[in-house]
Order: C-alpha cells, then structure tokens, then sequence
C-alpha cells in the first residue's frame, strides 16, 4: 500500500509517498481502508523530531483519520466489514490505576498514533477496535476524520478540565488552528461569550461568523490590556492556551482573579517567562490538559451526529498532494483542519 513516510527527520523535503506493507488485524484489533485523513501540528513535531520520543524509520505520519472496516481480528466484536468508522487516536494499556478508573489519556503508557506509533496516513491503517466508532449518518468522511483529535483535546480542555458554565468569558490564542477553533465551538455550545486573538484579519473575521465576541489581532495591540479593559477590569473566567512561551504572560494578566488557564500545549516554546506574583496573588488555577477518555470521545461524537458538534475544514487535499498540504498547515494560513481525502476503490 502506499503511505506519507519519513524515511529521516528534518523539513518538508524528508516526506515521501512510497509503499510500505499492509497492516494485519491483530487480536482485538480492525484493518480499515482509508477514506479521508486530517493533518495536524504533532505532524510537523514528528517531522522535525520531537526530543525524548524515536520513532523507528520509516515512519508513517498521521493521528486522525477515517474510513471503511476491511477486516475483523480475532475477538473483536460490535463491527462488521463496511462499517464507517473514525479513529479516536489515543492509545493506552487499559491495565494501569488510571485506565481502569476511564481515564485513558492519564494512562502511565498513553500515547498517540502517529507519534508513539505508525501512523494513518496510509491506504489502510489498523487499530485497536475500542478506538473505532463508527461514523454518524450524514457525516462525510472527510468531516469525521477532521473531527477526532482537535475536539476530543478541545472538549477536555473546556468542559471537563476548565468547568466552563454559561454565561462565562472564556479567552482563546491563535484561533484558526484546529485546537482553537473547536475550542471556539465548545465555549459557544457551552453558552459561553468567547475572546479570540489572531494576526490575521481574515481569521478573525472568520471566528466572528463561527460566534467569537471579540477579536483582537495581536499584532495590532496589547491584548491582555485590551481584554482587562473590554472586561471592566475583570479579566476573563478561563484562558485557552496553547502557543505557550509567546502567550503565557498575556493569560496570566487576562485571567480574572480566581480564574482558570488550561493549557494542551506549546507550540511557540516550552519554557515560558512567567511571573508567579500574578498566579498567587489572583489565585489562579492552572491545568494541564491531554486529548480524552473514551467516555469524553463518545460524547463529542454523538454531538457530531446530532450536528451540534462540527469539525472546521479549511481544505481538502488528494492523498498525493500530501506535501503540499502539509506546507499549507505549516504556513499557518489555515483555517481549521487540513484534510487529505483517498480515492474512492470503488
């Protein structure tokens, strides 16, 4: 079959289409062909190389896609060849203290298709059937592979570890990226007024029709000083982070005194300068959020079929125009999810 591989870390000119072997079902496990796969940034992560976590090359990228079940290994049960199915792409032993309280993503082994394992972009991928669920009536392929990821770290983010209630002020950095505009859609279905901040005027005009309240380009003004006044100088009850270094200090000065940031992430750097007086003396909390359990991916996915829930698509790609989206996704001029679609077998 054929894959989107790296063959040795680095930049763009490292990523391939070549043929690697078909995966096999193994005990509990699924071969579905793919239909539809979505790009995200651990993509470009695990190009680049992520320290502390190898990956045996050649390495197949990808963590969210969607497609059609081929093939049922030994003992799996509640699937059939040709049902639709969307990946939920966390992985976890189902062993330990935190997996047997339904708390997949704090397992002591948790990690991600794509990064701690092969990934999905490719003409077949399998997986553990308890990662499957299968696609809602009415949702395309393409939607249900954009969905998964972004959504899961989004609803975790906002709902269960940011106990956001409506009639909330809820601050969101970079909207456009895939974390921040589903974040966008959870606050507003959350009955939430939503804060968002871009360099891009587009974007923000973009959030301003998905239902953001105010926007703010970064480039343009001090946001965190805007906000505390846009807020009579109260700040906002929860800060959605993930830049990380570029935004830290802003989240800190926006949050309202006994406030909430949550943070997944850290794209623009790790190590942020921080100023503790702000975090004791407002008494905020700060929390850590990674993707979901599986009772929150059930959650977000019957959202998705009740269309209450929908993932932000900013281009669909062919398969072999992999690069190319992938340097779209990289350019940042994206607006939601980048997603790779597979021919038709048919």
């Amino acid at each position: 079959m054929k894959a989107v591989l790296i063959h040795r870390h680095g930049t763009l000119d490292q990523v391939r289409i070549d043929e690697v072997p078909t995966p096999r079902a193994g005990r509990g496990e699924v071969l579905v062909r793919t239909r539809a796969a979505a790009l995200n940034h651990l993509d470009l992560f695990v190009l680049e190389g992520i320290p502390g976590i190898k990956q045996k090359l050649p390495h197949v990228l990808g963590s969210d896609a969607a497609g059609v079940v081929q093939q049922l290994g030994a003992g799996v049960e509640g699937l059939q060849a040709g049902d639709r199915v969307m990946l939920n792409p966390g992985i976890w032993c189902t062993e330990c203290e935190f997996c047997q309280d339904g708390e997949q993503s704090l397992c002591v082994r948790y990690g991600l298709v794509g990064e701690h394992g092969s990934g999905v972009y490719s003409e077949y991928f399998a997986a553990p059937a308890r990662n499957l669920a299968r696609i809602p009536d009415g949702v395309t392929f393409e939607e249900a592979a954009a969905f998964s990821l972004v959504n899961l770290t989004a609803w975790r983010m906002v709902c269960t570890r940011g106990r956001l209630r409506p009639g909330e002020d809820v601050f969101i950095h970079g909207i456009g990226g895939g974390v921040a505009t589903a974040a966008l859609a959870i606050a507003k279905l959350s009955g939430a007024r939503v804060w968002v901040s871009s360099s891009s005027q587009e974007k923000l005009d973009l959030a301003r029709r998905l239902g953001a309240d105010f926007c703010y380009d970064y480039t343009q003004c001090d946001v965190a000083r805007e906000v505390y006044r846009d807020t009579n100088r109260r700040g906002v009850d929860l800060v959605v982070e993930g830049p990380g270094a570029s935004t830290w200090l802003q989240s800190l000065k926006m949050a309202r005194k006994g406030g909430r940031i949550v943070t997944c992430g850290a794209t623009t750097g790790p190590n942020p300068a921080t100023e503790i007086r702000l975090i004791f003396w407002k008494q905020i909390d700060i929390l850590g959020s990674t993707m979901g359990n599986r009772n929150e991916f059930a959650e977000i996915v019957r959202l998705l079929g009740r269309r209450k829930l929908l993932p932000c698509i900013d281009r669909v790609f062919d398969f072999e125009d992999a690069t190319t989206a992938l340097e779209r996704l990289q350019s940042q001029r994206q607006f939601g999810k980048v997603v790779l679609r597979f021919r038709d077998p048919s």
